[in-house]
């Protein structure tokens, strides 16, 4: 298939805005069918399982760097004698934890993350090609492969941007924005890859990817913000996975039944 570059990405009533709202609303009515509710489990213990394993692991020796880091600051620690010589509390004592805890918890979320994006996209993929797309052709190759590459890279950019990036937490605005535009990377990069990746042949990702790239970073970011609520970590990995399928599936449909039709048009005039 030839994807034209001028190929307007409208082949009925919504375009790739409104096709968010369409994606939202189908993924609801996805996410209670019973083979989707069974599918929330897996991230979650993995998830759980995977925090479990870090804290035993790693709590200690975080804890012990982050002292020791603290420690070297001068004017953290002027600030923490200041606080202990008028009889309140270390500060090392209760900002340690709490950064270790900043650390644990995002490397669980992105081992879930990318076990959401490995695992279970594929389950989400063929039940969705089953119950809504039983007539787009999977043209992608080496999918599998493709998928972990993708999933490594940005985990691991992931980690390591976010410990670098830690330290500006001490400042209130990083806090909060840091950790949105690390999971918008995290989310977008993975989630709009493995929605594709089975379905699309190479010309049609790069087209769709390079026309509907504002839209994907939108449905990122509002996960990375949802996500800033505890109790939707229990249904995030699956219902975003269940959004960026029908997101990328509808327009990669659209995007055929345009260019077949063109063919089609183009075929009628030569004959005529």
């Amino acid at each position: 298939m030839s994807v034209s570059s001028s190929a307007p990405l409208r082949s009925g009533p919504a375009g790739g805005w409104a096709s968010i709202s369409i994606a939202f609303k189908r993924s609801l009515v996805s996410q209670f069918q019973p083979r989707m509710l069974v599918a929330l489990v897996m991230p979650f213990l993995i998830m759980f399982v995977g925090l479990i394993l870090l804290s035993w692991l790693l709590w200690t020796p975080i804890q012990t760097w982050l002292l020791e880091l603290l420690g070297g600051w001068n004017a953290f620690e002027s600030v923490d004698q200041w606080l202990v010589g008028l009889g309140l509390f270390s500060l090392k004592v209760y900002l340690a934890p709490l950064l270790a805890l900043g650390i644990l918890l995002p490397l669980a979320g992105v081992l879930g993350l990318i076990i959401a994006a490995v695992l279970v996209m594929p389950l989400v993929l063929g039940h969705l090609q089953q119950k809504d797309y039983p007539d787009l052709i999977k043209q992608g190759h080496n999918a599998t492969v493709y998928s972990v590459w993708n999933a490594v890279w940005v985990g691991t950019l992931f980690v390591v941007g976010w410990l670098v990036t830690l330290p500006l937490w001490i400042f209130p605005p990083f806090a909060l924005i840091l950790p949105v535009l690390w999971w918008v990377f995290a989310l977008t990069r993975m989630l709009q890859v493995d929605s594709l990746v089975e379905h699309a042949n190479v010309q049609e990702r790069k087209y769709l990817w390079s026309r509907l790239n504002s839209q994907y970073w939108l449905i990122g970011l509002i996960f990375a913000l949802l996500n800033l609520i505890p109790p939707a970590w229990l249904v995030l990995p699956v219902f975003s996975a269940l959004v960026f399928a029908h997101f990328s599936l509808e327009n990669l449909r659209r995007l055929r039944q345009h260019e077949a039709a063109a063919a089609s048009t183009t075929l009628i005039d030569h004959d005529n």
